[in-house]
């Protein structure tokens, strides 16, 4: 373990006039390549804005030289905002006090998902689970990054029980911003002008990104998406495969897992769930299902939400054509198996 605090006063924000405390951050996975994406970003300001302190508590799997690598980067770097650095490969010393926790390690599936390697994440994340659940601080906000992430995050759920349910989430924010980007790019408009995709379900070959109810500011009026692109067999066919195909494309041609584009979304879905999604605007996140859009309970299933006081809340009332419907159904169902063989592996 080595822990160092980059200045004394740590709880003054940067450019405020009165006292901030620290943030307590947790990166699991912190020597990986989203790891090492992500800790900057962070400590740059990125995922809670640009006068909040943070103090980064990193966690790696033994042995520890390339984690103190990133240490050592992170003290050179000398970001104003980082004011302390824990690097460890003790899941309890790095759970301590964390108010916010970034599951990026795990056992990702390739091609489907095995006993083996569900077996490996259940015994993974309930260890993690567990010393959150003694370690972490009150009303701790979790994010699970490491695929199979929404039943990573079930596990997680259910093996820390005084964590609230509505605090453990997983990222889909990724394929959201996926599909923003090819939108505005069959648009030839700017990513910032579309809004309002959603994906439903899960980070796997079964989530469904939905157009229907996207919007794109044009001449500073929102218009539908779908009318402006005026193509249903390219939204409902090329679309979707691009959006679900995009992480293994990537891979394909950059020879890594996308870490810039997984950090980076990393930091939208906590900043915009702590510090709020814009009016008229939802995100995605995957978040423990209540029996909205009849999608059954038990589940971390991708619902579009709105963020508001820390607090997120699935945007009701959506209408759900015959299309969208069957594919959020095969998205539920697959998920519905793969919980079935986490607990197989209980």
């Amino acid at each position: 373990m080595v822990f160092i605090s980059l200045r004394r006063g740590i709880s003054f924000g940067l450019g405020s006039s009165h006292v901030k405390k620290p943030v307590r951050i947790l990166v699991t996975g912190a020597a990986g390549q989203i790891g090492y994406a992500l800790v900057p970003m962070i400590a740059r300001g990125e995922m809670l804005g640009p006068e909040q302190p943070v103090i980064l508590h990193m966690l790696d799997i033994p042995p520890a030289e390339v984690l103190n690598g990133v240490k050592m980067e992170l003290v050179d770097a000398a970001f104003p905002l980082l004011r302390g650095i824990l690097a460890t490969t003790d899941v309890v010393e790095a759970c301590d006090g964390v108010n916010i926790a970034v599951m990026v390690g795990g056992f990702p599936r390739r091609n489907g998902i095995d006993r083996d390697t569900m077996s490996k994440n259940v015994s993974m994340y309930k260890a993690q689970a567990s010393a959150l659940e003694k370690h972490a601080a009150p009303n701790c906000k979790v994010l699970v990054v490491a695929n199979p992430a929404n039943t990573n995050a079930l596990i997680l759920k259910e093996f820390a029980p005084s964590i609230p349910e509505k605090n453990i989430t997983c990222l889909t924010r990724l394929d959201h911003n996926r599909a923003l980007g090819q939108i505005s790019e069959r648009l030839n408009v700017h990513v910032s002008d579309v809004k309002n995709v959603i994906i439903w379900g899960n980070h796997f070959s079964t989530q469904y990104p939905d157009v229907y109810h996207a919007k794109v500011v044009t001449r500073g009026r929102d218009k539908p998406a779908r009318e402006l692109i005026a193509d249903d067999k390219w939204l409902n066919n090329e679309f979707i495969t691009t959006v679900r195909q995009r992480g293994a494309v990537i891979t394909k041609a950059h020879k890594l897992p996308s870490p810039l584009s997984v950090a980076s979304s990393a930091c939208d879905h906590i900043r915009d769930w702590a510090l709020g999604t814009p009016k008229g605007t939802w995100v995605s996140m995957g978040v423990y299902a209540d029996g909205s859009y009849g999608i059954p309970t038990g589940l971390i299933y991708s619902f579009p939400v709105t963020c508001r006081n820390g607090e997120w809340k699935i945007v009701q009332g959506l209408a759900i054509d015959q299309f969208s419907r069957g594919k959020m159904d095969a998205a539920a169902k697959e998920l519905v198996e793969e919980k079935r063989l986490a607990y197989s592996c209980l």
